[in-house]
């Protein structure tokens, strides 16, 4: 699957901050690595869970990173929405509109990429 371009970003910056603090990057991905590994909730469950945070903090980085985890995983698109309004219900619209313009643009660079 190719990468998103916020995604790609994301994961360009955190070699670049590896290369001048190695022991921080590697206690931080080897965390987060850790966190999303299943367990009592599925890979999927918990991308979807990171991306209705990532709605709620306006991260645009970690929105489209998590989105294409819960896709990777097998995620639907009616979860990604219904992960959009959960997120919406408590962020109002500024986590809507995230939701509904970023998710969707990375939703239909998925579908072309399937095609």
């Amino acid at each position: 699957m190719a990468e998103h371009q916020l995604a790609q970003a994301y994961r360009e910056g955190l070699v670049a901050f590896g290369r001048v603090m190695p022991e921080i990057y590697d206690a931080y991905t080897q965390f987060t690595n850790l966190c999303f590994q299943p367990g009592e909730l599925s890979g999927k469950q918990k991308h979807l869970m990171a991306l209705g945070i990532s709605l709620f903090a306006g991260n645009e980085h970690c929105i489209v990173y998590h989105l294409e985890g819960a896709l990777r995983e097998g995620a639907s698109e009616k979860e990604i929405a219904e992960t959009i309004a959960v997120a919406g219900a408590f962020g109002g619209g500024t986590t809507f509109s995230h939701g509904v313009i970023l998710v969707n643009e990375g939703l239909e660079e998925h579908r072309q990429r399937m095609q």
